[in-house]
């Protein structure tokens, strides 16, 4: 009987609202301020803070970089060596990075043929039968050939023969301080072009007022020269709060970002790239497994006699990725109307609010209720009012 009543109720009742005017300062308080608080939502935060009467679009854009320094080093294996560009930026160019190399290890005129391997707890031996010939491993400079051998003549060490590049690299010592100090002193140009398809708006950071005498000279500095697209490297570096000298030892990754929000309700002048500057390689004195940045790349030569040779270079460095993003805003008829839409549909809290607290928790709830809602029976089976109110 329960569900045939309310079945009955669910398809032969309406509801219609009944507006009743309550003369009582606490909810009138109430509605005015729910009311107020959003209004200023709708106003301070959808259209002055968010731009809600804006059509958005995300930015497209492209990133060319130009290093520039050059450096002397003297030391007893290469002698005094000038490094440029040519040397120290490899590869010459990749997409929105540039790898600057800042230590390294060098093992010149390796040639195929058997040597010693590297002394660690898996290649030291005694005997010829500690040896496996054919062995390798992930962290073998070649293949093993089944011998043992003496490391050198200084020490009574001795390891596996392999068959590799030979000399073997030995890395066990990164040399301290970096071996280009002077890289610190690095420029790089970072041009950057970029793009709102949707408002058809292009910029580059290299804005109309700069100058080529002006290029030339500046350097980037946030507070004298905020646009210079021309950064220091070891600013960069400080900016985010790191040492050049400390990191430049086994390198790193460093982050330059350039943020183009753009509102283009006003002068194109007005939209100009903001820089910032962080480290991306976590940097945790728990955890120094595996610190900063390498890898390995060789330079071959062959002599007069066709035997060839190569330089093995283990090159330490900081690679700059240059991360570029923004929005641009411009007004827009559509979400206007719609963010006013739903800033007037947020009015409809207020009353539930203020109904909520009139029908549950003031004093006079039931007095309330009554007033509020009026129950009438089918005008059409002749039947009065049952109960509720009067008109």
């Amino acid at each position: 009987m329960v569900s045939c009543g309310a079945l009955h109720s669910f398809l032969f009742e309406y509801d219609t609202p009944r507006i009743v005017l309550i003369r009582s300062r606490k909810v009138g308080l109430i509605n005015r301020a729910v009311q107020l608080a959003i209004l200023a939502y709708v106003i301070g935060w959808v259209f002055v803070w968010e731009k809600g009467y804006q059509e958005t679009d995300s930015v497209v854009s492209s990133v060319t970089t130009k290093v520039k320094g050059v450096t002397l080093t003297n030391t007893s294996t290469l002698g005094a060596r000038i490094w440029d560009v040519a040397d120290y930026v490899i590869p010459p160019q990749e997409e929105n990075t540039v790898f600057v190399m800042t230590n390294v290890i060098l093992t010149p005129n390796q040639r195929q043929g058997h040597c010693p391997e590297l002394p660690d707890d898996k290649t030291e031996c005694k005997v010829k039968n500690d040896c496996v010939p054919g062995y390798v491993s992930t962290h073998s400079s070649g293949i093993q050939t089944g011998k043992c051998v003496p490391y050198n003549s200084s020490s009574g060490i001795k390891t596996c023969e392999v068959f590799a590049w030979c000399p073997v690299e030995d890395d066990n010592h990164i040399p301290k301080p970096a071996f280009l100090q002077e890289a610190e002193n690095f420029t790089i140009l970072v041009k950057n072009n970029i793009w709102y398809p949707k408002f058809n708006f292009s910029k580059r950071n290299i804005l109309p007022d700069i100058n080529s005498s002006y290029l030339k000279n500046c350097i980037y500095d946030s507070k004298t020269d905020p646009f210079c697209p021309i950064f220091r490297l070891g600013q960069i570096v400080q900016a985010a709060g790191q040492d050049f000298q400390e990191m430049a030892v086994e390198g790193g990754v460093m982050a330059l970002q350039i943020n183009w929000d753009c509102n283009l309700d006003r002068a194109a002048s007005h939209c100009v790239p903001k820089y910032s500057f962080r480290r991306l390689d976590n940097k945790d004195s728990a955890h120094t497994v595996s610190p900063g940045y390498n890898f390995r790349f060789a330079k071959y030569y062959k002599d007069s006699n066709g035997t060839e040779s190569r330089t093995l270079v283990k090159a330490y460095g900081i690679r700059f990725d240059i991360i570029v993003f923004g929005k641009a805003g411009k007004f827009d008829v559509i979400p206007t109307m719609i963010n006013i839409g739903s800033g007037l549909a947020l009015f409809g809290v207020a009353t539930v609010l203020c109904d909520i607290v009139v029908l549950y928790f003031m004093k006079k709830k039931y007095y309330y209720r009554e007033k509020k809602y009026k129950y009438v029976e089918d005008y059409d089976l002749g039947v009065g009012e049952t109960y509720g109110t009067n008109s």
